[in-house]
């Protein structure tokens, strides 16, 4: 009984609800939201933002926030883009790696700015959100690749399936998730990054090389970004310079702070995370068919940030009060 009581008080077993309730009211006012090209449709959004999700919250895991991830996302997708266009004699899986490797360095300064000048990862990665996006206008001359020259194989990784009808695009997202809880939950580097984002002022003192895992969190941060950018030219087929990853950052970060995910580091699991994003991929799909506007969605993502944010410091300020409690008692 105690660990059914602990199961249902975890953070996680209420997103879970929250996703049931959401879909079986939208349901019964709109039909068609739980048929199955809806859904198959809802389950091809989700897998860019779940990648870019896992990387996202081992950064916020660690206490710092990259709000550079649409950017990233759109500048490794133009990459990989104009290797298609101009070399179009390569062979196309190369674009996986070429649009991580991008990935990777734009993450990489990221994390050295922050290491090595001590800036606040806030400002950082604002300032190397618009750098990366205008970065992107000017190797593009901001002109758009089109979908002729996205091989037919990267973009049948979408619709194609190696078994079960279900599509390369989301077997690529199940590894990701699977590969960041194993790394968060079972690996040293893991560890270290919870007990930086736990107690930053401790963490050296117990020869934790800090320096050396915010360059790895901002690294898989770009790595996930990277693959999210070549999976989004898979998705859509195309890579425009204005709307590639435009705004993608808030849905991220909207995802990884409803996943339970502490702005304040220290805190988060993969399986949150992956509720977070199911509930946001939820929410977008039900907003058309509900006839909301789609430039409401920006609202709704600003106002899901504040509410998580709200319910983190609540959940926060009462766990304080327990301990000070329990402390107190003789």
């Amino acid at each position: 009984m105690t660990t059914l009581r602990n199961i249902l008080l975890r953070r996680e077993a209420g997103i879970f609800v929250a996703i049931i309730v959401f879909c079986i009211v939208v349901g019964l006012i709109k039909p068609r939201f739980l048929s199955f090209d809806n859904l198959r449709v809802m389950l091809l959004l989700v897998p860019l933002l779940m990648i870019a999700a896992m990387g996202q919250m081992l950064v916020l895991v660690a206490r710092h926030v990259d709000i550079s991830v649409g950017s990233t996302l759109g500048f490794s997708a133009m990459v990989a883009g104009m290797m298609f266009k101009f070399m179009p004699f390569i062979p196309w899986w190369l674009g996986f790696p070429v649009a991580i490797g991008t990935g990777i360095i734009l993450g990489l300064v990221n994390g050295a700015l922050v290491t090595v000048f001590r800036l606040p990862a806030i400002i950082v990665t604002l300032g190397t959100l618009y750098l990366y996006r205008g970065l992107t206008f000017i190797i593009s001359d901001a002109r758009q690749i089109d979908r002729q020259y996205i091989p037919s194989p990267l973009k049948a990784m979408s619709q194609n399936s190696p078994t079960f009808e279900v599509p390369w695009i989301l077997i690529i997202g199940l590894a990701v998730i699977l590969a960041t809880n194993w790394f968060a939950n079972h690996t040293r580097a893991g560890r270290q990054i919870y007990a930086i984002g736990s107690n930053p002022i401790a963490a050296p003192l117990r020869g934790i090389p800090v320096t050396r895992i915010t360059l790895l969190v901002f690294a898989i941060s770009g790595a996930c970004a990277g693959l999210a950018g070549i999976m989004y030219a898979s998705r859509w087929g195309f890579v425009n310079p204005s709307n590639t990853g435009f705004g993608f950052e808030f849905q991220v970060i909207a995802a990884v702070v409803i996943g339970g995910v502490s702005i304040n580091g220290g805190t988060g699991s993969v399986i949150g995370v992956v509720l977070g994003v199911i509930l946001l991929g939820c929410v977008s799909s039900a907003l058309p068919l509900l006839g909301i506007p789609g430039t409401v969605q920006n609202a709704i993502y600003g106002a899901v940030i504040i509410v998580a944010l709200l319910i983190d410091r609540t959940v926060r300020l009462r766990g304080l009060a327990a301990l000070t409690t329990s402390r107190a008692r003789p």
